[in-house]
This record gives structure tokens, sequence and C-alpha cells, in this order.
């Protein structure tokens, strides 16, 4: 899985020292170019290995603490429905942006914004040179083949760079050619529709020039065919999606058109042929077990995903060690995390008791300061869990921040239910197409029961027989399945249910604390079983009663076990601290009040402020006249 880094890393020194990489500068304009770039692109591209090392070296800013490594993996996507970012109140830095409470001069946004500018500027550079060079159509077979798909790989990246700016910022500046000496760098801002016009666009192109998986060589990170359709299938649907403009929340006329696209894309990746290339995994587990493993799986269902690694700040990735269950004793066997990430207690309840996707998205233990066997967590305490410390081989002790976990942008199974979302748009009433997609992707998550995925759906509530109980349907797999994974907070946007859908779990959080349906039977305490004997670090938590049946009477631990708060913990002051700092709180049936202090899930959050969006750095406003700011900041 790490041969891309093997190359990649001698690669991009060349790149940067050469210039050819299209660096920018953070302390000035983001768009502004080395002047050293100017006068080595032209030997640089005169071989395909030169070449090559260029595209190499546009990858390099998706990984990394301002990348796909922690930032914009596990700052921007949050808070959700599902997790809450790093608790506590707005900071001026990640908090910040999690509470919605951020400003243009937010530590955590100058530099992530920058870097995306960057892998643009590095992918415009090789778009524009490639096709350029003379080997391009006349080299051997081999090198065209070599070059038309570095050609399509810098297409691909660009589109993901740009895509990613548009979903966090909106109308941002875009400019598709290279920056070039004395260019007048005061860009306006663009047009995000016409923006994800234009990448739908380019990665049509980009997808005749690249090679499936099967007939690109070893395997590694690099974009093969099959990751730029699912982009563009994902861009299509985001396209043909609301989006915030000024205040309001919008969606183009032409809106089927991309669903169409999307429709078309997944479909063409669903054949018997491409599914030799990429594919459902039978084991939701297998999945992210092979990442925290640091190997492939087998049936490549992983189809674009972040190539991380050297365990520094510049290429490397915090996953695993930001986020994850929680390990506090740097001296056990697993070494020590922060875990960051909680969930929104609600979610935990979204899961059916049999379905094998929740205890592979949520962690409910920890390790303590001083101990060295997993103990369980109280349920405002518990994680995310597809990256885990604990499940990285060879383990790593010590307080290490850097496992260099990959990071997935795209899944097969997302193609499934792109699928079967953009089919059901695009009829009347959902077709047995759209249905076998949708339930592939739950029935997995059962154990390859089909029945009792069928007959949990119905418990549940929903139903896959008209257009609109269809859609509802697949809004509830996809934040199932997708925890955790960068993908709820965009999805919920781009469908016009981000309100909706915040105050809908917050509503919950209150339930859930009073004990209210659907919570009713939701224990107040859970007991896990305290291990004993040899080899207690590699021991799993033991839970010892049912997460669906009321406590019992008494509530004390029985011998052997140990009892921590679970909906216990869901007390007035953590629904408090989900609305707005200051505000005076009392749980219904209460006799006293608490103040929140705006810690909680997107406590500062209001709708029509323009909050779902990230500010644009005050530093680039400062530098671009012609650039307005997103409306409320």
């Amino acid at each position: 899985m790490k041969s891309f880094h093997s190359f990649g890393r001698v690669a991009l020194a060349a790149v940067v020292l050469a210039g050819a990489g299209g660096l920018l500068s953070s302390c000035k304009d983001y768009l502004e170019v080395e002047p050293l770039a100017l006068n080595t692109t032209e030997y640089t591209f005169s071989s395909v290995s030169g070449a090559t090392a260029a595209v190499i070296g546009a990858y390099d800013p998706l990984s990394g603490d301002n990348g796909y490594g922690t930032r914009i993996s596990m700052y921007y996507p949050l808070d959700s429905d599902e997790l809450i970012g790093s608790a506590g109140a707005a900071d001026g830095a990640r908090r910040s942006i999690a509470r919605y409470t951020a400003l243009p001069n937010n530590t955590e946004i100058n530099n992530p914004w920058n870097q995306l500018y960057q892998g643009v500027e590095r992918s415009n550079i090789c778009i524009d040179q490639i096709p350029k060079m003379a080997l391009y159509t006349g080299g051997s077979a081999t090198d065209i083949a070599a070059l038309k798909r570095l050609h399509g790989e810098a297409l691909t990246l660009r589109a993901q760079y740009l895509f990613e700016l548009v979903r966090n910022w909106g109308n941002v500046p875009v400019q598709f050619t290279p920056a070039v000496s004395g260019q007048d760098f005061n860009l306006p801002n663009s047009n995000s529709n016409a923006t994800l016009k234009q990448l739908v666009d380019d990665l049509l192109v980009a997808e005749n020039l690249l090679p499936w998986r099967s007939q690109a060589g070893a395997a590694n990170e690099r974009i093969t065919k099959g990751a730029a359709k699912a982009l563009r299938a994902r861009i299509a649907l985001y396209r043909g999606g609301y989006s915030l403009q000024g205040n309001q929340m919008t969606r183009p006329a032409d809106y089927l058109d991309y669903y169409r696209i999307a429709r078309q894309e997944c479909q063409e990746l669903m054949t018997p042929t491409a599914r030799l290339e990429h594919n459902l995994n039978p084991s939701f587990l297998e999945v992210f077990k092979s990442m925290n493993e640091l190997r492939n799986e087998s049936s490549n269902e992983i189809m674009f995903q972040v190539g991380m690694g050297t365990a520094t700040g510049a290429s490397g990735s915090k996953l695993g060690y930001y986020n994850g269950p929680r390990l506090q004793n740097p001296s056990s066997i697993y070494g020590s995390t922060q875990g960051a990430v909680t969930i929104a207690p609600p979610y935990f309840y979204a899961f059916d008791s049999t379905d094998t996707r929740r205890d592979v998205t949520i962690t409910t233990y920890g390790i303590a300061s001083t101990g060295t066997f997993q103990i369980g967590v109280a349920l405002n305490s518990a994680t995310d869990g597809k990256w885990r410390r604990d499940w990285h081989i060879p383990p790593v002790t010590g307080s290490v921040n850097y496992l260099d976990y990959n990071w997935p942008i795209i899944r097969f199974a997302d193609v499934l239910l792109m699928f079967a979302e953009a089919d059901n748009e695009l009829n009347s009433t959902p077709t047995q197409a759209a249905q076998d997609a949708f339930m592939e992707v739950r029935t997995r998550g059962f154990g390859g029961n089909r029945a009792l995925a069928t007959s949990t759906l119905a418990q549940a509530g929903f139903s896959l027989a008209s257009k609109a109980s269809f859609f509802n349907a697949i809004v509830n797999e996809r934040y199932i399945e997708f925890g955790g994974e960068g993908i709820r907070k965009y999805d919920l946007l781009r469908w016009n249910l981000f309100e909706t859908k915040i105050a809908e779990v917050k509503t919950n959080i209150e339930k859930m604390a009073q004990g209210l349906p659907p919570y009713q039977n939701v224990p107040l305490y859970q007991y896990y079983r305290t291990p004993t004997g040899p080899s207690l670090a590699v021991q799993p938590i033991q839970w010892v009663r049912s997460f669906y049946r009321p406590s019992p009477t008494p509530n004390t631990a029985p011998a052997g076990t140990t009892r921590v708060n679970w909906r216990q913990a869901i007390d007035a002051s953590y629904v408090a601290n989900t609305k707005p700092s200051g505000t005076v709180y009392t749980l219904p049936g209460a006799t006293t009040s608490v103040t929140s202090v705006g810690s909680g899930l997107a406590a500062e959050y209001q709708p029509n402020k323009g909050k779902e969006l990230l500010p644009i750095p005050q530093a680039t406003i400062s530098a671009d006249p012609a650039l307005k700011q997103n409306f409320g900041y």
C-alpha cells in the first residue's frame, strides 16, 4: 500500500527543488508563484520521469496536517448529527469550527486553504504542460500511455482540490491555468455551480485518459479510472444539489441533468466487468482493518484514497491518534491518543443491534492513564472507531502523533448508494435496480443476511416503496454506512437538510436525557467485565448487559464488573451545552437550571447566518480586493 510513497517522496523532492510544483507563498497571495518554477518547467516536462515527478508533487498537498491528515478530514466535517469535534467552547481554532462560530482569522482555516490552492496550482501546471510534450503524441506507445495517465491524474487531482474548496467555502476564486509572472492576482469569487460544471466536464476527459486499476501496475494510491468516474458522480450530485448562496440554500434549475450524469457513471461502475476492478468487500470490518493494518483489501472497495507517509505534519496523518478510542497510557502496548472526536449519543441508537457496522464505526472503550486493558466509557465519551491506534500492526507505543493511516475519499459502497439516490430522483417510483443497489450495501452490514437487513429496515420505520420514503431510507443508510468518513455534513447540505437534522439530533439528545421514546429502554448504566489474568492488553471490552434494555434494580455493579454511566451521562448540562453560550436551560421535570457554556454539539449554530460555509481567510481577503467575504462573516 505504501509503494506510492517510497517513490513519491523522492520524486516530490525533485519537484520542490525545481519549483515545478507551483509552490505558493503562504504569507502573500494564495496564488503567487515562486519565480523559480517559471524557469524550470521546460526541463521538468521533457521526460516521462520528470512529468511523473511533477504529478506526484501534485498529490502531496492532499496529505499532512493541513490536508486530509487532520484538518480537512477531522475538523471541517464536524459537528454533524453523527459526530462531535473536540469538545469545548469556541476557542478561535478547531472548536470554533465545530461549534459554527469560526472567524476569518481562525488559525485552522488559513493554512488548509493555502494548501488546497497549492494543489490546484501544481495540478494546473501538469495539465498545461503534459499535453504539450513531444512525447505525448510522438513517443513510444508506453510513453504515450504513461503521459495520458499522468494527464488524467492531474485533472482528477485538480477536481478534488477545487471540490473541497467549493464545498467548504462556496464561491471561491478559481483559475484553470497556471499562474504566470505579472498576471493580475486579484481574482473575484467564481460561481460555485460554474466551477462544479467545469469539474464534471474535466473528469469526463480524465476518465478516458486513465487506466483501470488492473492495468495500472503495482497497487498504490495513484488515481485510476474508477476513482475518476466515482468522483465525477459525487461532484455531479453535489452540482445537482442545494448550495448556500448568500444566506439562502438554492438549487440550480438544471439539477436533473447532473443526476443523470451521476447515475450513468455509477451504472458503468456497477457492470460485471467494472466490478472486477472495484467491488463491495463482503466484510465491512475488513475495509477498515486493512487501512489500520496498512495493507490492501482484496475487493478494492476503496477507489480513491489519500496516501500518507513520513510521520510528519507535512505529509503524515493523525488519523487514529486525534480520533478513535481514547487511550491514555503512553506506556501501554498501544500508546496514547487524544480521542477527541465523540459521537452524538443518538447516533449509537441509529444502528440496529444486529448491524455489524455499529461496532466498527463506534467505540465504547478506552484505556486509563495507568491502565493496560480496555475499559468501558460513558455514552457521552464514546468515539468514532474506523481508525484506531490499537488496530495498528505492529502496535505503536508512546505518544507518537502520526500513525500515517490513509484517508478514503470514495468507496464502492458510495457508488451503489449514489446510484440508488440518482435513479430514485429521476423516476416517479423506485426501480428494482435502485432498490437492489441500496440493499446490497445494507445487507453487507447485516453479515449478508438480506432478510434481516430488510426486516430491520421496516422496524426502523423506513420503506423503499415510494420515491419519498426511499429517499428517506437513503438519507438514513448513508448516515449509518459513512459515519466518520467526512461525508455526512456535506450530504445534509446538498440535500438542504442540515438545519433540520441538527435540530433533530438536539431534540433527540433531550429526549434521551429524559428517557422518552424512542430511548425509553436505553439503560442509565452499563457494566463491563473487569479482566483478570495475563495478556490484559489484548482482551477486548466485555459488556455484560444489552445496550437496549433498561438498567437493573438495584443498579450496583455485579461482582467482577465495573459500572459506567450510560444514559445517565446525558444530563441537563450535556443538553444545555448544545445550545448557544449563555442560554439558561431547564431539563423538563427538573427544578434547577443550567447555563450553557456552548461546548457541545453545534452549540452556536443558527440557521440563516451563513455558517454552513467557512469564512474565507482574512489574509486572502486583505490581499485580494476583488474577492468578497462569505455572507455572515
